[in-house]
C-alpha cells in the first residue's frame, strides 16, 4: 500500500494535461484525481453514490462484491465502473479497512450550475488503516494505532499515535527489541522508508505503507514535533536527544495530516518511553501468557477478557494500555492500589453505575479536532456533561482530589451544547433538524415557514375576501407557477391595483401580489436555506468547542482512568484478591496463589474447586525444578506465578492470599513447542532460538518460565541442552526461574546447586487410574504417568496394555544399566564463570533473524553435536 499525496512539478502538471485532453470533463477530473492517489482507492461522489473506476473498480468488485458496469466512453476506450450508495459508505470502508487496504474520498465541494463543466470535487480525505476515527470503523476496545519506523544500522526509532487518543509516543530500541515493542503496541498501519525496510516489521503481519526517505528527517521531525506540542524545545518531555524517533515522527505527523486533510489541533501531548522503564513483556511472554489473545488468536478467554469489566469503551482501551505497558517503577502502580482500596472502602457500585451514562469523550473530542463529529456524538457529549455532577459525588475523597479539575470542564461546553443541539438530532448535518428551535431566529423563520405554510395561505385567503369582497376568492400552488390568488371571469372588475396577473384561464385569472411574492420567495427556497443555515450553525458551535478540547481531552482521559480503577477494584472484590506488597529485597513470595483465567473458567463451568499453591524465590532459592506427571498443573502454576507478578505492576490486586514482590525488569517464557513453518524453523529450532533469547535478555532481577526445554528432539541432546541452560541461569543471570521438565535426572540438580529446589505437582494411582490433585509439593515426582494419561485421553485399551508391558520392560532394563552406570552420577564441572561452556556461546551466537532455513539447520546439527560432549 502506497499513498503518496505529493505535488506535481510544472512538466509533470503539462505531461499530465495532455493524457487528459481526449476525456470527458467528468473522466478528466477523476483521473486529475487519481493521479494524486495512484495506490489508493479513490471513491468520487456523484449524487447519491460514491463510484469507482477502471482499476479501482475491478479491485472493489473482487473484495466486495459489488456489481461492475460499462457505460459510455472516454478517451476512445469503454468506461469500467462500480459504485455504493452513500448511506452504506461506513459499512463498505469498514471491509476495506479490514483487509488493509488504503481508501481516497471525493466529495462534491462546489455547486451545482456554479460553473461550466462537472462540479467541482476534492479529496477530502484519506482513510487507512491506521488512521480511522470513524466509530462504526472502529473496535470498541482497542485504539487504531499508526506507528512509524526509522533505521540506522541495527537502531530503530519509533513514533507513534491513535488519532483518538491525542497522544504521541516515541521510543528507540535496537533490531532484537523491535519485535517486542511491536507487540505492544499492537499498530493498526506501520509507515517504513520504502529504501530501509526493517526485517522484523516486513515479517510481521501488520498492514505496512511505503513512505519516501526524505520524510524520515531527524531536525524536521523535531521542528514538526515542536510545532505540534507548541513548545520551543523537547527538553521538557525528556525527548531531545532522540533522533531516530524524531525522524519516525516527521513521517508520521506528515502523513497523518495529509490522511486527515487537516492540522492535528487536538494531538497536544507527547510520551517518550523507554525500554529500561518498563517492564520487558516479549512476544512469546505475551503470546504464552495469554495476555490480549489466545494460543488459538481469540479474544477470550484471557486475563484482558477475565479483567475488562470497564462501562466505557475508553475505560477498556486505557486497562488494555496498562496491561502491556506496565512500567518497573512501583509509584504508579502503588497509586492504582491505593485507588482501588479507595474505592473499595467507599463503595465502587455507585461510581461503576453513574459510567453508564457516559459517553466516549476520547474519541468525540478527537472527531471535534478534525471536524468529523457527528449531531448524535455531541448529545453523548452533552449527556456525558450533565451526568458529571452526579459521578464527581459517587468518588471517594482520595479520588475526588486527584481529578477534581479534569471532571469539572468549562460550563459554557455544555449550555452551548444544551441551547444549539436538538434533543434528537439527525444522523448528519446534511439531513437537518440538528439545531435546537430558539437557538437562531433566522432558522426559526425558515422552519416556521416550512411548518406554518398552510395556515399562512389560509389568514391570507381570508384577509384578501375580507379586503376585495371576493367570496369565492382562492389562494393556491402549483409546482409550475408557484403560489397565485385565483378570481373568477365575474369578479374581476374587483380585483385590487396591487394584484400582478400571473396566468390568465378560460374561467379564471390568476394573480401574485408583493406579500405573497415575498413569501413564495422565503417558500420555496426556505428548505434549501434552513439546511445551508443549519450547516454554518453547527460548524460554528464545532468552531467553539475547537476552543475546548484542552479541557474536553483531560476529561476523557480522567474518566477513562476512572473506569479502569473501578474495574480492577469489582474484580478484586468479586474474585476475592488481595493487594501486593512491594519490597526492596529481591523476593517472589506468594500465598495461595491461583491462575485468575483458570479459576474463572472453572466457575462458569461449575468444575472442581481450583487448588491455589505457595511460590516463594529469594536470595537463597532462585530456581525451582518442577516435575511430574502431564495434565499435573505444572504450566498453569508457572504461568500464574507470572500473571500475578505482571498484575500487580500494572497496579492491579492479585488472585492470592497474600504476595510480596521485589524488583523486577522483565518476564520472559519458552512454553509450548510448535512449529514455526512460516519460517522454516522446526519445534527443537523454535525452543532453541526463543531459549537464546531469554539467556541474552534475562538479569537477576528477571523472571523467567522454562517449560520442557529440550524436547523437540533426542532424549540425550534434550536433556544436555536442558541441564545446560538450567546451569547457566542459575550459575550466571541468577534470575528466579520456575523450571518444568520431564527429564527426571533433572531432579538431581538442586543437590548440586544450592540455590534450585525440587518441587512436583502430586497425583494419586488408584491400580491403573490416576487423580490429578494439582498441588505442589517439595520433592521430586517418583514418575510421569504417561501410560494413565493415555489412558484418560481415549487412547484404545489394547494399545494401552501394550504400552504398558512396553515400559515395564523398559523400567527393568534401564534399572540393570543403571546398577553398571549412572550416567549422571559425576557430570563433568561446569566451566569457570569467566569462561562460558561452548554450548552457551554456541546459544548465544543464534541469530533467528539472520539465518536462511539452510543455515538454521546447520546451526540445529552444531547444537546437537556441542550437546552430546
Amino acid at each position: 500500500m502506497l499513498i503518496e499525496g505529493k505535488s506535481l512539478s510544472d512538466k509533470e502538471k503539462a505531461n499530465s494535461d495532455k493524457d487528459l485532453a481526449g476525456h470527458t470533463p467528468m473522466m478528466a477530473q477523476y483521473l486529475g484525481l487519481k493521479a494524486d492517489f495512484p495506490d489508493t482507492l479513490l471513491l468520487y461522489r456523484m449524487g447519491d453514490f460514491y463510484e469507482v473506476f477502471y482499476d479501482d473498480a475491478r479491485k472493489c468488485h473482487a473484495l466486495l462484491d459489488i456489481t461492475i458496469t460499462t457505460r459510455g466512453q472516454s478517451a476512445g476506450q469503454p468506461v469500467v465502473m462500480a459504485g455504493v450508495p452513500v448511506h452504506a459508505l461506513e459499512s463498505y470502508l469498514a471491509k476495506l479497512i479490514k483487509l488493509g487496504e488504503a481508501v481516497a474520498i471525493a466529495e462534491q465541494v462546489g455547486e451545482v450550475g456554479a460553473s461550466k463543466g462537472p462540479v467541482e470535487r476534492k479529496v477530502v480525505r484519506v482513510v487507512t488503516p491506521g488512521t480511522i476515527t470513524d466509530t462504526e470503523l472502529l473496535a470498541d476496545k482497542q485504539d487504531a494505532v499508526l506507528l512509524s519506523v526509522s533505521v540506522q544500522g541495527k537502531r530503530h526509532g519509533l513514533a507513534w499515535l491513535s488519532l483518538t487518543q491525542g497522544e504521541i509516543g516515541l521510543a528507540e530500541c535496537s533490531d532484537v527489541e523491535l519485535p517486542g515493542w511491536l507487540a505492544r503496541l499492537m499498530p493498526a498501519e506501520i509507515l517504513v522508508n520504502r529504501e530501509q525496510q526493517p526485517a522484523a516489521v516486513m515479517r510481521a503481519r501488520f498492514p505496512v505503507t511505503n513512505r519516501p526517505s526524505w520524510q524520515f528527517d531527524g531536525t524536521l521531525g523535531q521542528r514538526k514535533l515542536c510545532d505540534q506540542l507548541g513548545v520551543a524545545n523537547l527538553q521538557g518531555f525528556n525527548a531531545q536527544e532522540l533522533a531516530l524517533a524524531h525522524a519516525a515522527a516527521s513521517a508520521l505527523l506528515a502523513f497523518a495530516e495529509h490522511t486527515q486533510g487537516r492540522a492535528l489541533a487536538h494531538v497536544r501531548s507527547l510520551r517518550v518511553q523507554r525500554a529500561s522503564d518498563l517492564l520487558d513483556l516479549p512476544p512469546a511472554t505475551q503470546r504464552n501468557l495469554e495476555l490480549t489473545h489466545t494460543l488459538r488468536g481469540e479474544t477470550s478467554p484471557t486475563l484482558f477478557s477475565l479483567l475488562d469489566t470497564c462501562k466505557t469503551g475508553m475505560g477498556s482501551r486505557t486497562l488494555r494500555q496498562w496491561l502491556l505497558h506496565p512500567k518497573r517503577d512501583r509509584d504508579e502502580a502503588v497509586a492504582r492500589h491505593d485507588a482501588i482500596a479507595a474505592l473499595q472502602a467507599h463503595g465502587f457500585e455507585p461510581l461503576r453505575e453513574a459510567l453508564k451514562s457516559i459517553s466516549d469523550v476520547e474519541r468525540i473530542a478527537a472527531r471535534i479536532a478534525l471536524r468529523q463529529v457527528r449531531p448524535r456524538e455531541l448529545t453523548g457529549l452533552r449527556a456525558t456533561l450533565q451526568a458529571l455532577p452526579p459521578l464527581r459525588a459517587t468518588l471517594p475523597p482520595a479520588l475526588l482530589g486527584v481529578s477534581a479539575a479534569a471532571l469539572t470542564p468549562p460550563s459554557d461546553v455544555l449550555e452551548l451544547l444544551e441551547r444549539a443541539i436538538a434533543a434528537e438530532p439527525a444522523l448528519l448535518p446534511r439531513d437537518g433538524g440538528v439545531m435546537a428551535d430558539g437557538f437562531d431566529a433566522e432558522l426559526d423563520e425558515l422552519r416556521g415557514i416550512q411548518q406554518n405554510c398552510d395556515g399562512f395561505l389560509l389568514d391570507l385567503e381570508s384577509r384578501e375576501r375580507a379586503r376585495t369582497g371576493i367570496a369565492n376568492l382562492r389562494v393556491q400552488f402549483n409546482r409550475v407557477h408557484g403560489f397565485y390568488i385565483e378570481v373568477t371571469q365575474g369578479q374581476v372588475d374587483k380585483v385590487p391595483m396591487d394584484y400582478q396577473r400571473r396566468q390568465t384561464l378560460k374561467n379564471a385569472e390568476r394573480y401574485i401580489t408583493p406579500e405573497l411574492k415575498a413569501f413564495e420567495d422565503k417558500a420555496l427556497s426556505a428548505q434549501e436555506r434552513a439546511l445551508a443555515r443549519e450547516k454554518l450553525l453547527y460548524e460554528q458551535v464545532v468552531d467553539a468547542l475547537m476552543g475546548r478540547l484542552d479541557s474536553l481531552t483531560q476529561l476523557g482521559r480522567a474518566l477513562a482512568s476512572l473506569d479502569a480503577l473501578a474495574a480492577l477494584a469489582e474484580r478484586a472484590a468479586t474474585l476475592n484478591w488481595c493487594r501486593p506488597e512491594f519490597v526492596p529485597q529481591p523476593c517472589l513470595e506468594i500465598e495461595a496463589g491461583r491462575h485468575p483465567v483458570v479459576q474463572a473458567r472453572l466457575a462458569e463451568t461449575g468444575g472442581a474447586e481450583f487448588m491455589p499453591n505457595d511460590c516463594k524465590l529469594d536470595a537463597r532459592t532462585r530456581m525451582l525444578v518442577i516435575t511430574g506427571p502431564n495434565m499435573g498443573g505444572k504450566s498453569t502454576f508457572m504461568r500464574q506465578v507470572a500473571l500475578i507478578a505482571l498484575l500487580a505492576a500494572i497496579g492491579s490486586y492479585v488472585p492470592a492470599t497474600s504476595c510480596r514482590l521485589g524488583p523486577m525488569d522483565a518476564i520472559h517464557t519458552r512454553i509450548g513447542a510448535a512449529d514455526d513453518l512460516a519460517n522454516a524453523q522446526s519445534t527443537f529450532m523454535l525452543e532453541m532460538t526463543e531459549g537464546a533469547a531469554i539467556l541474552h535478555s534475562a538479569t537477576d532481577q528477571s523472571l523467567v518460565l522454562m517449560d520442557e526445554i529440550g524436547r523437540g528432539t533426542s532424549t540425550f541432546d534434550g536433556l544436555a541442552l536442558a541441564s545446560a541452560i538450567a546451569t547457566h541461569l542459575h550459575d550466571k543471570t541468577r534470575a528466579f526461574t520456575l523450571f518444568a521438565t520431564h527429564y527426571f535426572e533433572l531432579t538431581e540438580f538442586p543437590a548440586k546447586h544450592p540455590q534450585a529446589q525440587n518441587w512436583h505437582v502430586s497425583a494419586v494411582e488408584s491400580g491403573e487410574d490416576i487423580v490429578f490433585l494439582h498441588e505442589l509439593q517439595a520433592g521430586p515426582a517418583s514418575r510421569s504417568y504417561g501410560v494413565q494419561v493415555a489412558k484418560l485421553a481415549g487412547m484404545p485399551a489394547s494399545l494401552v496394555r501394550q504400552a504398558r508391558a512396553t515400559l515395564e520392560a523398559l523400567e527393568a532394563r534401564q534399572n540393570a544399566a543403571d546398577d553398571q552406570f549412572d550416567l549422571f552420577a559425576a557430570p563433568p564441572a561446569p566451566p569457570p564463570a569467566s569462561e562460558p561452556s561452548p554450548l552457551v556461546e554456541a546459544l548465544a551466537a543464534v541469530d533467528p533473524d539472520a539465518l536462511s532455513p539452510r543455515e538454521a539447520l546447520d546451526a540445529l546439527y552444531r547444537l546437537k553435536a556441542i550437546a552430546r560432549g
